[in-house]
Parts: C-alpha cells; structure tokens; sequence
C-alpha cells in the first residue's frame, strides 16, 4: 500500500464523481449550522470528539450487523491512524487554534488554500496527478472566486490579525492536502471501511487528548437540541460524508477531491438563502461563476474545447452560445 502507483493513468473526474462532489459539498456546507450549536455549550476538543466518535459507533456497528468485518492487518489499522490523524485530529485542532485567533472570513480563505496545497504534494508524490498549467490555473482562480464571494474586505487581515492563527489554518490546509495523497493507498478495499477506519483512528488518538484537556465529565449534560446537532453531525456531515469522500478519492484521485472546499462556500450560502432566507449579492453570484470558472480548468473541459478548435476547425464561427453548449455537453465531465 504505497503513495505511488504503478500504472499512472491519469485520474479524472466523471459526471458521477461531480455529483458526488456537489453533495459533499452541501453536507459539509450545513456543518457550520450544527458546529455553531454544539460550540455555545461544549468546549471544542469535545464537540470534535462527539462527532467521530458517536460516527464510529454508528459505522462499526452498521458493519457488525451486516457481518462484514473490518481488516485484522496491523498494518492496514496503523495506515487508518494515520489518515485520521492527518485528516481529523490535527487539521480539526489546527482550525480550532486559528479560529480563537483570526477572523472566520480570513479562515475560510486560508482553508480553501487546500487545493493549491494537494495539487503541489500530488505533484511531488504520485505518478498520475501530475501538475499541469491547467490545473495550476484553475486553483489560483478557484482560491480568486473564494475571496470574491468573502470580500475585499478580509484579504486586508492578512498580515495584520495573529500570525501563528494564519499559520495555523495554512497547515490545516497542508495536513489535509497530505490526507488527500496518503488516502490513495486505500483504493481497492471499499470506502465505507476505509471512512470507517479512519473515523475509529481519528476517535482512539481524541479520547486521551480529550479527557486531559476538556474533562467532559465536569461539565453539565448537553440539552436535547446539543444532542441533536450532535447526532445529525456525525450521521450525515461525517458518516454519509465521509462515505461519499473516500468513494471520489478511490476514482478520481486527491487533487479532485478536495476541490470540495472551493463549493463548501457556495453550498453554505445558498443552504443560508433556502432555509434562513439571507439574501445573494451581485458579489456573491459573481464568486460562484469565478469557481466554477477555475473548476472547469482543473477539470480541464476548457483545454479540451481550445484543442478540438485547434485541431479540427469549426466550418462555422465559434460564439459564446456554441462554447457554452460545448461545455455543457462535453462526455467526460459534468
């Protein structure tokens, strides 16, 4: 179970693959409703706790009832510690950090960094996700439509609010493109026991860190809408998550993947214009058509239509109405 592959064939995303990503991004999106309501009654090591612990039962027990056991390998459970610990446990306590220290706009713009982060670790340690001017392009204007849905505003705190909150989330971001990348060993085994795993890693290594930092135990018993939040985290924004994450990784590889945190932005914003009725500025419609812009790149539908142009010349013009029916109707994407 290495981090190379032996056939590097280059990975990409299908229309199945963007689906899937569309809906981790709308689960992970509807986090930060139920995050908030966990954190105004439990201290945050806690809350993180909660939620992979109470998806590790949930998981493992799924699994016991369907007599489909996990691995007994030592060394595949010692790859699951891994992987919950560069995907859950230190990202998760990097962002906790930063965010006590920087303003959550600069952190959600810090975050979306991951992508740039993979792209560049996916170059360096694997043999099919390869840089490419393309999909270097497509994260610069991905990251650009992030800080335009944000604002003009927040880039002004870089460099002027804490400097080890921003290095915090920056390694977050690190530790989650390395997750990404080290996640790839897994393909072949199914992802339901691969998130499984890695929950159940990520719930070992939290309960010591738990019990010497937060002491649940002195703390007063959570209400009922503390326990809700708590179960809809773990079942939905964790175990279906988690599922559907472990399920793009295995096909269409890190880079692609973690594209999910350029859309968490817009899944949050428009899950806050259908259910709580916030309204959608200009500005933020004008971020959602930039992301999608550098989405196309990475995904490279862009290079593909340039090059048939070049290569077999229309007999006709070219206009916007034919390169949007183009991108809409290309095969190996959307």
């Amino acid at each position: 179970m290495g981090l190379r592959q032996n056939n590097p064939v280059e990975l990409a995303m299908g229309r199945r693959e963007w689906l899937m990503l569309v809906s981790l991004a709308a689960i992970w999106g509807g986090s930060f409703f139920f995050f908030k309501i966990m954190l105004a009654a439990l201290p945050p090591f806690t809350v993180v706790l909660g939620r992979v612990g109470l998806a590790a039962v949930i998981m493992n027990l799924w699994l016991w009832l369907r007599h489909d056991y996990m691995p007994a390998s030592a060394r595949t459970w010692g790859a699951f510690l891994v992987m919950g610990l560069l995907n859950n446990v230190i990202p998760f306590t990097l962002i906790v950090i930063g965010e006590t220290r920087v303003s959550v706009g600069l952190a959600s713009i810090l975050n979306a960094t991951t992508p740039m982060f993979t792209v560049l670790v996916a170059h360096w340690l694997t043999a099919n996700e390869k840089l490419s001017p393309g999909k270097l392009a497509g994260v610069m204007i991905g990251l650009a439509g992030v800080a335009v849905m944000i604002g003009p505003d927040v880039l002004s705190g870089i460099g002027n609010e804490d400097l080890a909150g921003e290095i915090a989330c920056l390694s977050a971001a690190l530790s989650y493109a390395f997750a990404g990348i080290y996640g790839r060993r897994f393909k072949g085994l199914n992802p339901i026991k691969v998130a499984t795993g890695q929950i159940t890693g990520s719930t070992l290594v939290l309960l010591p860190l738990v019990a010497l930092v937060d002491r649940p135990w002195t703390l007063p018993m959570p209400g009922i809408g503390i326990w809700g939040a708590m179960i809809a985290i773990a079942v939905l924004c964790t175990v279906l998550a988690y599922v559907l994450y472990f399920r793009i990784l295995a096909v269409a590889g890190a880079t692609n993947v973690l594209l999910v945190t350029f859309l968490v932005p817009v899944s949050a914003l428009l899950l806050g214009w259908l259910v709580l009725g916030e309204s959608i500025t200009p500005r933020a419609l004008g971020g959602m058509v930039v992301i999608g812009l550098g989405l196309a790149c990475i995904d490279g539908r862009i290079a593909r239509i340039a090059l048939t142009k070049i290569r077999k010349p229309s007999r006709g013009t070219t206009g916007p109405k034919e390169i949007v029916m183009h991108l809409f109707n290309d095969g190996d994407g959307i």
